[in-house]
């Protein structure tokens, strides 16, 4: 791939959180600044998700750690659990807001 289609791959995905986030109700706060999008919970803790250009990646921080994600089989698959970035997005975001969302 390269970088005009991982940028537009990137865009689709960053816009179906945003999406999902807004149709779930949750307490959520976000804001896309360049490459990243920051999370803002109501205890002012935070999931930090950026695009990294160099290696065709997604990263996301949150209090669980680090995780890198790869564009596998039209998906978005974290190096180390073998999770999808928008899984592990819900999931992060349940702990973070301490309680379980409702996603569309």
């Amino acid at each position: 791939m390269n970088d005009t289609e991982f940028h537009q791959l990137v865009d689709n995905q960053m816009q179906m959180i945003e999406e999902s986030i807004d149709n779930s109700g949750a307490d959520i706060d976000y804001e896309m600044s360049g490459n990243v999008m920051t999370l803002e919970f109501a205890d002012r803790s935070q999931i930090i998700i950026n695009r990294q250009e160099p290696m065709h990646e997604i990263w996301l921080a949150s209090k669980s750690g680090g995780f890198h994600f790869r564009l596998i089989q039209d998906k978005w698959i974290c190096s180390k659990t073998g999770v999808e970035l928008f899984e592990m997005v819900k999931e992060e975001c349940e702990k973070h807001a301490s309680e379980e969302i409702e996603w569309p």
